[in-house]
């Protein structure tokens, strides 16, 4: 069963007492949030604050648990001569296991007027578990999505809303979202080509090719509304001076997966643990914790003044946005284990070297990825174009977010 957000939140505001000594504590002081408008579809405006009580909460099941990578190096290029600006601009990764292991549980609201309102928890490790980065991880989402969620322009749909944390006595941070789902756009894309690959077990003759036409039409326009609404979230947050810096399939949150009611579909932008600020002030004043890569590539590409910085870091999350397009495309239109995202990103960045056209002609050639490319083509190749776009090894020549929901591929002109 598909769990939905509530329609408004409490106008009480809790005391933060229960963080104390953690740099999350710090977070909770500056953004007391007194209020957070939030429109919904019936023209209502709600008042939300953040809950900080762990008597407010009761937990349920453990859901599941993962990790972070780290960004370790660029010699993912060992084999081919660049020079340092074409690294920075590429943004090819070796990346590592981080130390930090999130778990996830189900839970609800115990008390007050949102009594038994659906939450998920994310729950970040203490120090002595997780280590310092942990506790920075955790206020670092807990800085963003409050940040956010006090915009006068009020709450965007394509992003998760933040309901409340706490710190147990171990130190752990939980951080309390509401439950607009439990799926993934990951999780989709693996159920759907594994259902690819059962139907092809089974034998495509027993397809009636009507049926199978309105399945494709049916999966292409769910893709598209889901890369939609997740570009939606990211305009938005770039229209606030924040990235989000770990785009992927695993970070849109869906409140469905059912492929027909694609009406209803609302992606929500999830894990803004390395979010950063990219406001002026900030880009003069504090690198931040987790951005000195990203500066670091930033530097390599050529762009040193804050407003170079500013235009490479929103062009970083659209090239990881790109990933994410390209994902889409040959993971859910193609047999399970065709194709995976390391895979893929290897396949486009370091044999390819982000030539579409090149690319294009590659798998056309494999008839295992024949649907990802016709997928693509629409519209004349738009899919393909808009790509190209989103993954040049310039960032300069990159489109904003907003230029991409605007793409007549994205608008759905296509379908």
């Amino acid at each position: 069963m598909l769990l939905t957000a509530p329609d408004c939140f409490s106008s009480s505001l809790l005391p933060f007492a229960s963080i104390k000594n953690s740099t999350a504590a710090v977070i909770l002081k500056r953004f007391r949030l007194n209020s957070v408008s939030r429109t919904r579809t019936s023209r209502r405006f709600c008042r939300a604050s953040l809950i900080s009580s762990p008597d407010s909460f009761e937990v349920g099941r453990l859901i599941g648990s993962y990790g972070f990578m780290n960004i370790t190096s660029y010699s993912g290029l060992r084999d081919i001569e660049y020079s340092s600006g074409d690294l920075g601009r590429l943004g090819v990764q070796d990346v590592g296991e981080g130390s930090v292991k999130i778990r996830l549980y189900e839970g609800r609201i115990a008390q007050g007027p949102l009594k038994g309102t659906s939450v998920m928890f994310k729950v970040y490790p203490g120090q002595r578990t997780g280590g310092i980065e942990a506790d920075m991880m955790a206020a670092n989402e807990l800085n963003a999505h409050a940040f956010l969620q006090s915009s006068s322009k009020g709450l965007c749909q394509n992003l998760v809303v933040l309901v409340g944390g706490f710190e147990t006595k171990t130190g752990e941070q939980w951080l309390a979202f509401g439950s607009d789902g439990k799926y993934s756009a990951a999780d989709y894309a693996k159920l759907t080509s594994e259902k690819i690959s059962k139907n092809h077990s089974a034998g495509e003759s027993s397809w009636n090719r009507f049926e199978k036409e309105q399945i494709l039409k049916r999966r292409r326009y769910f893709v598209i509304k889901l890369f939609q609404g997740a570009m939606s979230g990211l305009a938005y947050m770039h229209d606030h001076d924040r990235l989000h810096q770990s785009l992927g399939p695993s970070s849109v949150i869906l409140n469905t997966i059912v492929e027909k009611d694609a009406a209803y579909l609302v992606p929500r932008l999830r894990d803004l643990s390395f979010s950063v600020d990219i406001s002026f002030q900030n880009l003069e004043e504090d690198p931040g914790t987790f951005s000195e890569g990203l500066w670091r590539r930033a530097a390599a590409a050529g762009a040193f003044t804050p407003m170079e910085k500013r235009a490479f870091g929103i062009a970083d999350d659209v090239y990881e946005a790109g990933l994410l397009l390209a994902y889409l495309a040959f993971v859910t239109f193609c047999e399970a284990n065709v194709m995976d995202s390391l895979s893929l990103q290897r396949l486009l960045e370091s044999t390819f070297r982000l030539d579409l056209q090149a690319t294009r002609e590659y798998c056309l050639a494999d008839d295992r990825l024949l649907e990802a490319v016709k997928f693509l083509d629409l519209g004349e190749g738009a899919g393909w174009e808009l790509l190209q776009a989103m993954l040049n090894p310039d960032f300069r020549q990159r489109p904003i977010a907003e230029a991409v929901i605007n793409h007549r591929f994205t608008a759905g002109a296509v379908l």
